[in-house]
Formats: C-alpha cells, structure tokens, sequence
C-alpha cells in the first residue's frame, strides 16, 4: 500500500468506532449508523492526501453531520416496519429512555445536543460545523435539554 493508503487505513481503524457512536447518537439506529459512517469514510477518501494534516477530526464530523442531515431530508416520510410497533416501555427506574427521548428531538436540535454534550465541542465549534450562528446553538442546545428534561420526568408522574 502506498502511504497515504496506510495513513488512511490506520486512521479509519483508530476512528471508526467513535465515528459509528456518534452517528448512532445523531440517527439512534445502528443499521443507520453503519451506513453513515461508510458514506463518511468514502467521502473522505478521495480528500485525504490534502486533509490529512489539518483537522481531520472536525473534518469528519462535518462529513458526518452533513451526511445524516441530508439522509434525513431524503428519507423524511420513509417508515418501513415488518410488524406494528408496541409503545416503548419504561426502563427499570421508571424513566424513559434517554436514546428514544433524543430521537424525538428535531434533527438539528439533536444535532446540537449530541455536539455539545455528547461530544463536548464548544459552542463556536458546532456553530462552524453546522454553520449556524452561535446564538442558534445556544438556543438549540437549551431547548433541547429542555425536552429531554420534560420527556424524562414525564415517566416520573
């Protein structure tokens, strides 16, 4: 293999896994998941030779985000189920699932909650990544722990 294909090759087997996780924590579906991090990677092969020294990181975490944003505006209506489903039941200690409450979130509010706190970025960096003014992350990111703050006392009453 050449360099820059053994360079690729280890970086994909270092980051895949965090990469897949965080895909899972925007979609919340691990088939999903998968597909998102294949799209990445291949969207980012052809760019490595130039990419490869800067923020390669960030980089994909846009590739990443980009890719479930328009993902989701392509499969919007799209709700294939091979049987009905049952209303989710509640954990153990009562509370909801904090997976299936942060699905409920809007894509992009979700897109910033799992940023922000899943992947600890700063406000000016899901702010660059989303490319949305800081405010809109600030007021995104607080609406959205605020519903999952409501979802999840919902199943304490």
């Amino acid at each position: 293999m050449a360099e820059p294909d053994a360079d690729f090759a280890a970086y994909f087997a270092g980051r895949v896994s965090s990469v897949r996780r965080l895909a899972y924590a925007l979609c919340g579906d691990w088939h999903t998941a998968d597909d998102l991090v294949q799209v990445t990677f291949i969207k980012l092969y052809p760019r490595w030779r130039r990419i490869r020294g800067m923020a390669v990181d960030a980089y994909v975490r846009r590739i990443l985000v980009n890719t479930y944003l328009s993902h989701l505006r392509k499969h919007r209506r799209e709700q294939v189920m091979a049987d009905v489903p049952e209303l989710s039941a509640p954990t153990a200690d009562g509370h909801e699932d904090l997976g299936h409450a942060l699905r409920q979130l809007p894509a992009q509010q979700r897109a910033v909650v799992v940023l922000r706190h899943l992947e600890d970025l700063s406000i000016a960096e899901v702010a660059e990544l989303l490319q949305v003014a800081e405010g809109t992350v600030k007021s995104q990111s607080n609406r959205g722990i605020a519903a999952l703050r409501a979802a999840m006392s919902r199943d304490v009453q």
